[in-house]
């Protein structure tokens, strides 16, 4: 077993260095994903990426889920076997890697996503936003064993995830963390959910575009449901056989 930390970086230069400090002082490899930062920020990311961090980089800025699929090809090809995906802004507790680091050892074959556990400095329309999404999860999967679709402190196990990467070229932005979740639980992986403290410091960035981003979303959940309905025998067969 290998787990190589993949980070999509797209202008968090200032935030990604406390991110890559809390990887390697776990003992990860690191691939730190440059999804067309600006020329500033690119001049920092180079400075912070010295062996054995690895700096992919994107010309131009393609989306956090072109970023990731990205960093899950390179890592299998630096033959790793799970990836553990942190995303850059710093908002995700460091303390929590070691835990998810036991937990896939535990259960190699398992997706492992981080259940937020907020603070006071959550914003409440962003609380709302997400529950609506893990309604529409929950419909798609015809499950509720998801806890958090969104979250970007996660575990993939890479044997059952890159099979799926071709149907996921579309997903390229913040649909993509939501879209890979469902499509591994149709595949039937295993899904353990750890709770992992979040905080949104009054600096950050958010990279997320309500219109756009929000259209993007509209559209993935309806394709997600047609999907569902193609697959709904088997899905139901699947949880009508897991409760006798």
């Amino acid at each position: 077993m290998k787990v190589v930390a993949v980070v999509p970086v797209f202008n968090h230069a200032g935030a990604v260095e406390g991110v890559l400090r809390a990887l390697r002082g776990n003992g990860l490899p690191v691939i730190l994903v440059d999804d067309g930062s600006d020329a500033d920020e690119a001049r920092l990311l180079d400075e912070l990426a010295r062996p054995p961090i690895v700096l992919a980089r994107h010309q131009e800025n393609r989306g956090k889920g072109a970023a990731v699929m990205t960093g899950l090809v390179l890592a299998h090809e630096l033959h790793a076997t799970h990836v553990l995906q942190v995303d850059a802004d710093g908002q995700h507790d460091p303390e929590a890697i070691p835990r998810f680091l036991a937990a896939a050892v535990d259960k190699p074959g398992a997706l492992i996503i981080g259940f937020p556990r907020y603070d006071a400095s959550v914003p409440r329309g962003r609380l709302l936003a997400r529950y609506l999404t893990h309604i529409w999860v929950w419909i798609n999967t015809l499950s509720r064993s998801i806890q958090d679709s969104m979250c970007g402190f996660r575990v993939y196990p890479l044997a059952a995830t890159l099979p799926l990467l071709p149907a996921l070229r579309h997903a390229a932005r913040m649909d993509f963390d939501i879209e890979v979740v469902v499509r591994l639980a149709w595949a039937d992986a295993p899904i353990l959910n750890l709770p992992v403290a979040v905080r949104y410091p009054p600096d950050g960035i958010s990279h997320f575009h309500l219109l756009r981003d929000n259209l993007r979303l509209s559209a993935m959940h309806a394709r997600l449901f047609f999907g569902m309905l193609s697959r709904l025998p088997r899905l139901v067969a699947r949880r009508f056989g897991k409760r006798s």
